[in-house]
């Protein structure tokens, strides 16, 4: 189905206007509230309810705006529910049953809209333009003037606070622009999150299995790698001569496993909400590294997101940049400062935030500010145990966050091998043992994901050059 993308400028009159309308029919709804006697169901359905749709209209529009303005429907359906169980009060019947059909109508249109299912938002105009005119012409100015409307103290506060939502979401209609889709191009739409879209053409055994096995702790597999590095140390020795310093065994592995994922883009899907969603055309990958090395210097994470069509210098210089921004600086990093902050909550109610941070990220609602800094979120989290000097361990997985995969580097290991001939050669591996959800592909993918990635790091010069194509995960 052909979609159109609207979006909202970040700075716009009329945008800034839609806000301000919209807090205004808060404010006036809290006063009229305070000033009223009601009964608790009005106070939830005549005061709650659109109190909390147009507070939440306000951070929507100007975080959401220009790449998710679809979530404005969340509020304006919201604003519907009001109106349609204000409009059960009324008098007379036709009047109830015309009006419900026009909320009807709006939330209908709206969603439509938004979503891309309408190729133009001119059809928004008159549909919240003449319900505002026929407010303050007809219902307001008209019905007082002619005598029919007597207003109790309180009502103008009411019905200023109707007026202030009709208007903001008219100016939020005519504030909306257009933007052309690309062929092929994904549009994002309900379900997805801010840091993935949804797979949603798997096969039902995928669908099914995250109820399934709930948490990543029960659905982790355990494989081991053993890779002959003899080309892989003239790799290196090659490209420490162009000039890229420090230049190891690392950066061949991130560069592979990046290259991997532009062939294998099910690699790069984590489960969320016991959902199955894929990441495209960024990879994340984490690591634990410590500013010196020694047992008491502090622990820190590094975060760092590559492109599939990365090369071997590319990963390098992007990854080496996060390293001295971490090793360099004399301040904490962000994770740091946020991990501290964490850290100055009292036990139970921090026990208690992580709950609520947990809930969040069930419903995708975690801002991505954090989940950028956070070290479970991520397509990878990857640790060498070289630097320490011992052999790769499994590392688990975490159940908070969504990271797939977990790859442990071990040190580089001798091994005397005897030849066909009878002879004895000694060779030298690096090990790697990954602890994978296999909730995210099945095994027959994941076997030609290792083929694949073993095959990279066995002749490391494929990475010189960008990938011939790049693959896209399934809608």
């Amino acid at each position: 189905m052909k979609r159109t993308v609207y979006w909202l400028p970040a700075v716009n009159a009329l945008v800034i206007l839609s806000a301000v309308m919209m807090g205004l029919s808060a404010s006036l709804r809290v006063a009229w509230a305070c000033g009223a006697d009601l009964s608790a169901y009005r106070f939830w359905t005549q005061a709650v309810l659109p109190v909390a749709a147009c507070l939440m209209a306000i951070p929507i529009i100007f975080r959401d705006g220009r790449e998710r303005l679809f979530r404005t429907a969340i509020p304006v359906w919201l604003g519907c529910v009001f109106f349609a169980l204000k409009a059960l009060t009324f008098p007379s019947l036709l009047h109830t049953l015309l009006c419900l059909g026009l909320y009807a109508l709006v939330a209908i249109l709206y969603t439509a809209t938004v979503t891309g299912r309408i190729p133009t938002q001119r059809l928004l105009l008159p549909l919240f333009g003449l319900p505002l005119l026929y407010h303050i012409f007809v219902e307001d100015v008209g019905l007082t003037m002619m005598g029919r409307r007597t207003w109790m103290p309180g009502e103008v506060l009411a019905e200023l606070s109707v007026l202030a939502i009709m208007l903001g979401l008219f100016t939020l209609s005519a504030a909306m622009k257009k933007r052309e889709v690309k062929p092929g191009s994904y549009v994002r739409r309900f379900g997805d999150r801010n840091d993935g879209r949804r797979v949603r053409t798997l096969s039902p055994i995928f669908a099914v299995s995250p109820y399934l096995m709930k948490t990543r702790n029960t659905a982790q597999n355990f494989i081991e790698d053993h890779v002959e590095v003899s080309n892989m140390e003239r790799y290196i020795a090659e490209k420490r001569k162009e000039g890229m310093k420090n230049f190891g065994a690392l950066h061949v592995m991130l560069a592979a496993y990046v290259r991997t994922c532009a062939r294998y883009p099910g690699l790069n899907r984590f489960i969320a909400g016991q959902k199955i969603f894929t990441r495209d055309g960024e990879i994340e990958v984490n690591m634990t590294v410590k500013k010196e090395m020694s047992n008491n210097a502090p622990d820190t994470v590094i975060k760092t997101t590559f492109s599939p069509e990365g090369t071997a210098r590319d990963v390098y210089e992007r990854f080496g940049q996060k390293v001295r921004e971490v090793k360099d600086a004399p301040a904490d990093t962000s994770f740091d400062k946020l991990a501290g902050a964490f850290n100055l909550i009292p036990g139970l109610l921090l026990k208690f935030f992580v709950f609520l941070l947990q809930a969040l990220d069930y419903f995708g609602l975690l801002p991505r500010f954090l989940t950028k800094l956070s070290p479970f979120h991520g397509s990878l989290y990857i640790t060498s145990m070289a630097s320490l000097g011992i052999p790769a361990i499994y590392h688990h997985l975490y159940d908070f966050g969504n990271v797939p995969v977990f790859c442990s580097m071990g040190r580089k290991r001798r091994v005397y091998e005897v030849k066909g001939d009878g002879s004895v050669e000694l060779k030298k591996y690096i090990d790697f043992n990954y602890v994978t959800d296999e909730r995210i592909v099945d095994g027959f993918y994941f076997a030609s994901v290792l083929r694949h990635l073993h095959n990279l790091l066995s002749d490391p010069w494929q990475l010189d050059e960008p990938p011939a194509e790049i693959k896209g995960d399934q809608d």
